[in-house]
């Protein structure tokens, strides 16, 4: 006991030590250096009602302001004759503004040109967060963006981070879209209009559970009053088809009003060719070799609308009401997939070939809307906020599978076959959510918030065969599968930050309810559990301006409704895709410890387990010659590494970002289709993204990106995939004052991204090489129209200057 109390005191000692006073001092100057006395320095409250202190410059230009609580304020500075200064200042220790340069009023007034500067790069106690608004980046679309992203792997038509796919954002909302409907959207919105890329590896307590990290993408809050908008367009040539992009955006903003919608539409076609070879095995040997050249090529025509709509009442009281639609309508959504296989028996002698033809459309409609109402209270940066979301998904699939099968060195066909299928799902999905957040004195905040979600996705599938050209449903693969979810959410989370210790922990728990319905097989899955979801983080900002910091967090990812659906989809008579509605939900522990070198070297030592990680398992059937992909839980993976990130200049005009990580995978996983035991693959993987970002001409209006990515082989549950190079170079051009830009480049100029997968074991010997439009030559434009200039008068900002201003 007596330990107990002595512990209590000296932590109540230690906090009592970190609430102490501070100080903010600087020089103010004119743009000549010259110091400027006897200006007026006032700091208030962010609500401008009271001064809270106040003094006057010396003759030297200097000035202090002291015993200072740890808060948020603004400080103003004015002098007769030069324009004002104000800032915004979180105050968490002493800050030295060092030299502050008022600027002369001028009487003729003239439009601003921003000059455009690099991207940076600034780490919090829980995300990095990337700055490129007014950067090089700003020209480009939002996926050019992450690619050059600090954290973020693009590559082979998905992002990661830490080797996990994350949950994206947009202005803390999540985007309730697939991972390739995602793709398409960041690819279709320009980055004129983004400020930050928060890169949240271990999210906190207030983001769902759901998901490995959050990538937040943060738009600007435009301050010019009035109309402007964009064109912009995007051409792309592969060595088979061409691939199009084009859309508008506008933005308008009143005193109370401001308004934001995007259209964006792009049709587009795509090639993929595999060559595959399975080895059906019986006793440990080869006794049938079936190898298939696959072509497809996938026609879509996706349209994207969004928009914003935000109304202030007052200072304190804001609505906003935001939808993302995604429509792909049928005519345009076309596949079509020419197929043909040669069957060799166990000598290797050729016994038949079977070619196979699928004509597939689909409809999709994705329409998402958002509408939230946010209080602020007297108290600087205590608010509350309240969201309601509704989301409908609606998908829709025809194909027609024409299969003809050959004896060697014959064109007439000794059997044919055909069936075709409907599939449907219907997705709806409703979610509330109501967050507080609440500061202290003492510059702590407590956040808490509690969320519901529903669920409602019902799927149909229905088959039909043919019969001596009879049309007939096959009952045996139709089905109607009905899958409710509803899930209730609370967490806390408690953040405080001091001069050089920042710490944040919160914990969410989650309830899920499950229910599955299989009508034609008259079956019920029933699946509820309860999870705690701890985080923590605690930052140190070292006297050497370095950092050290430590993450820990649990996260969930419940199976998707399409690996839930037990349905037997078949791609051909000897093909077919298959679900479980037994799935358990995957469970990752993920710990990093990381190291900031001058806030340009970051060093990350990273541990994650995955407990029940879901897989789409390729499975050869031995017996009855069929290839499966089944979704099913695998045991657990586990993967460490160590991360190096970089963002630095090495010239004036050349800036370098690499992106390297050296990581241990091992997956564990269960022989499905052989003995059903335990096996395991793990392997040494390295991953490399170097960028060299160059500017030319005085005004730096022509600048040019060299990048060029590397994996080597990675393991993917039973399947060895195999390594990928590529080099990408793009130039861009800005003309009248920034208004308008032009890209050109190339993707994959050497076409070394294509890949190998190769799945060996047991009874189990399966290899595809797959190839597809990796090179592509690019073409792009965006024009800037309307008010985009500030009526007043500014000299530029320094970089280092303007990073000293956002402590």
């Amino acid at each position: 006991m007596r330990f107990i109390t002595t512990s209590l005191l000296f932590f109540l000692s230690f906090l009592t030590g970190f609430s102490q006073s501070y100080i903010i001092e600087g020089v103010v100057k004119d743009k000549n250096n010259v110091p400027i006395p006897y200006a007026n320095v006032v700091i208030e409250d962010t609500v401008g009602s009271n001064i809270i202190s106040g003094t006057t410059t010396e003759d030297s230009g200097f000035f202090k302001l002291e015993n200072l609580k740890p808060s948020t304020y603004i400080i103003k500075i004015s002098y007769l004759g030069y324009n004002k200064f104000s800032s915004k200042i979180k105050l968490i220790g002493n800050v030295n503004f060092k030299d502050i340069i008022l600027n002369e009023q001028y009487e003729n007034l003239e439009g601003v040109v921003v000059t455009a500067k690099r991207p940076t790069v600034k780490r919090l106690v829980d995300r990095l967060i990337f700055d490129i608004e007014n950067s090089t980046l700003s020209n480009s679309n939002v996926l050019d963006v992450l690619k050059h992203t600090p954290g973020v792997i693009v590559s082979d038509g998905s992002i990661s981070v830490k080797n996990t796919p994350p949950i994206v954002y947009i202005n803390d909302r999540r985007v309730h879209l697939s991972s390739a409907e995602v793709l398409q959207l960041l690819e279709a919105t320009p980055a004129n209009n983004i400020k930050t890329i928060e890169v949240i590896t271990n999210p906190p307590a207030k983001y769902d559970a759901e998901g490995g990290a959050v990538l937040n993408i943060k738009t600007s809050k435009n301050i010019i009053a009035g109309y402007h908008g964009s064109v912009f367009g995007n051409y792309q040539q592969g060595f088979q088809f061409p691939k199009f992009s084009l859309g508008t955006s506008h933005f308008f903003k009143s005193k109370k009003l401001s308004a934001y919608v995007n259209y964006n539409i792009s049709p587009r076609k795509d090639f993929r060719n595999n060559l595959e070879e399975v080895n059906f095995i019986d006793n440990n040997t080869v006794t049938s070799t079936w190898e298939t050249d696959f072509r497809r090529d996938k026609e879509s025509d996706n349209q994207n609308i969004t928009g914003t709509l935000n109304y202030d009442f007052d200072d304190r009281n804001s609505l906003n009401f935001s939808a993302n639609t995604l429509i792909a309508p049928r005519d345009n959504s076309k596949t079509r997939v020419n197929s043909l296989t040669d069957v060799f028996g166990a000598n290797k002698v050729l016994d038949s070939s079977f070619r196979t033809f699928n004509n597939l459309v689909s409809e999709k409609f994705n329409l998402a809307f958002s509408l939230g109402y946010i209080h602020k209270f007297k108290r600087e940066d205590e608010q509350l906020s309240i969201d309601l979301h509704h989301t409908n998904y609606d998908f829709s699939e025809f194909q027609n599978v024409d299969t003809g099968y050959f004896l060697p060195n014959t064109t007439s066909s000794f059997r044919d076959n055909r069936f075709q299928t409907f599939s449907d799902q219907e997705i709806e999905l409703v979610t509330g959510q109501i967050d507080y957040k609440l500061p202290s004195e003492d510059g702590s905040i407590l956040e808490i918030g509690l969320k519901a979600v529903r669920i409602d996705s019902d799927n149909i599938l229905d088959q039909f065969s043919f019969e001596n050209g009879t049309r007939e449903e096959d009952f045996n693969n139709s089905d109607v599968f009905i899958y409710d979810e509803k899930n209730y959410a609370a967490y806390t989370s408690y953040q405080k930050d001091w001069e050089r210790w920042s710490i944040k922990a919160g914990l969410r728990v989650e309830i899920t309810e499950t229910e599955g319905q299989s009508q034609v097989n008259n079956t019920t899955t029933i699946n509820n559990y309860t999870n705690l979801f701890p985080s923590f983080y605690v930052l140190n900002r070292l006297k050497n301006d370095d950092e050290i910091y430590f993450s820990y967090n649990k996260r969930i990812y419940r199976p998707r409704y399409r690996q839930l659906n037990p349905f037997r989809y078949f791609l051909n008579d000897n093909a077919f895709i298959t679900g479980d509605p037994n799935l358990l939900p995957e469970i990752d522990d993920s710990f990093i410890l990381g190291y900031t070198i001058n806030n340009t070297f970051t060093f990350e030592a990273y541990y994650r387990y995955e407990n029940n990680p879901t897989l789409e398992l390729p499975v050869q059937d031995n017996d009855n010659r069929l290839l499966k992909y089944i979704f099913t839980n695998i045991d657990h993976n586990e993967s460490y590494g160590l991360d190096f990130t970089t963002y630095t200049s090495i010239t004036k005009h050349w800036n370098l970002y690499v992106l390297s990580s050296l990581f241990f995978y091992e997956n564990n996983f269960f022989a499905l289709g052989s003995t059903n035991e335990l096996l395991s693959n793990e392997r040494w993987s390295v991953y490399a993204n170097v960028t060299n970002y160059f500017n030319f001409l005085k005004d730096n209006s022509l600048t040019a990106d060299v990048g060029v990515d590397y994996i080597s082989s990675i393991f993917n549950g039973p399947s060895d995939i195999s390594s990928r190079l590529g080099v990408d170079i793009n130039l861009n051009k800005t003309f009248w004052k920034n208004r308008a830009s032009l890209n050109i480049g190339i993707r994959d100029l050497f076409n070394t991204r294509n890949f190998t997968q190769t799945t060996r074991y047991l009874n189990q010997d399966w290899f595809s090489n797959s190839n597809l439009e990796n090179r592509l030559f690019v073409v792009g434009f965006n024009y800037k129209f309307g008010n985009y200039r500030l009526q007043v008068k500014k000299d530029d900002i320094e970089l280092g200057e303007r990073d000293r201003l956002e402590k």
